[in-house]
């Protein structure tokens, strides 16, 4: 019979991935209301037009709802009564927008999973004062230990979560795991850019700008967008699309920095008590200001009925 020996390093690895997410969780039980507060019930960005300039608040909300329907639209997810997903899984829910978003679009169930207990506290509030507490339900659950059967969900949502995944590896596993056959699965998350063919890793300036963001949002080690698709074909998933959107992105930084500054994302972090927040901009060598994202990338594949799991190396995270 074969025997697991646990080794330092396997203990070491687990008590790091237990601080990051204690730390996660308290992350946003404390800045959650400071979100709502300013930029409403969507925790991600918005999705703008490449050549957009000046954009008001009113506008940075509507591009969050384009957001979720840029995603869908990239993954092909059908409104027909068909072929429209009837159960769905939001993993890393923030306070609940996506979850509440596609179960009135679609009419589907949706389980939302955070770390965070004030988020699935305030996600399950929003969702009975809005009429969906038969609908949609929240929990505190692990997006690498997943608390559902095989095969539950039609359609498996990630928002802007996978960038605090430590094993992306076991992250995509069990979000591929939970999916049923046929299933749809997206990831729209944090990437750094894409590696030319004679690199070997990030220039040293770039790992010390993401090193600063990784310190402040709780971040493990960042993978790229062509990362992901490697990892995916390792796993013999089909339909596999990826998709760089850090163009379209790249207003929604300036206004968080411009509405944390304003009188009320001031009085909004003096309420919610706070004090660790954090604006990471940079300026390049030629002096013009950078923001946060270095790369924001959608990905979308499928679950087959003969999908079978691969050897799984394609990342050392």
């Amino acid at each position: 019979m074969a025997t697991t020996t646990t080794t330092a390093a396997d203990v070491a690895v687990e008590q790091q991935q237990q601080e990051l997410k204690k730390g996660i969780a308290e992350f946003y039980d404390e800045s959650s209301l400071t979100w709502e507060n300013i930029w409403g019930e969507h925790m991600h960005h918005g999705f703008y037009d490449n050549d957009v300039v000046d954009v008001q608040l009113s506008d940075h909300r509507s591009a969050q709802i384009r957001m979720v329907e840029q995603a869908l639209a990239f993954a092909n997810v059908h409104d027909d009564s068909e072929k429209k997903p009837k159960s769905i899984v939001d993993v890393g829910c923030g306070i609940g927008g996506s979850s509440r978003y596609l179960a009135k679009k679609y009419g589907a169930e949706c389980c939302g999973i955070t770390l965070s207990p004030v988020q699935a506290e305030r996600a399950q509030a929003l969702a009975d004062a809005q009429g969906l507490g038969d609908k949609v339900s929240f929990q505190v659950a692990d997006a690498l230990n997943q608390p559902f059967p095989d095969g539950k969900f039609n359609l498996v949502w990630s928002m802007e979560s996978g960038e605090h995944m430590p094993d992306k590896l076991k992250f995509v596993s069990e979000l591929v795991r939970v999916a049923a056959p046929g299933a749809t699965i997206i990831i729209v998350t944090w990437c750094h850019r894409d590696l030319s063919p004679d690199e070997k890793s990030l220039r040293p300036e770039e790992e010390k700008i993401l090193n600063k963001i990784c310190s402040s949002f709780y971040l493990p080690a960042w993978c790229s967008a062509a990362d992901y698709v490697k990892l995916l074909e390792s796993l013999s998933l089909q339909d596999i699309k990826s998709a760089d959107w850090s163009g379209n992105v790249a207003p929604f930084w300036p206004a968080v920095i411009k509405t944390a500054l304003s009188w009320k994302g001031i009085t909004s972090l003096l309420r919610s008590g706070n004090a660790n927040f954090y604006i990471l901009i940079w300026r390049d060598s030629n002096n013009n200001i950078r923001v946060l994202i270095r790369s924001y990338s959608c990905l979308k594949f499928i679950r087959m009925e003969d999908h079978k799991r691969g050897n799984g190396n394609a990342i050392d995270d």
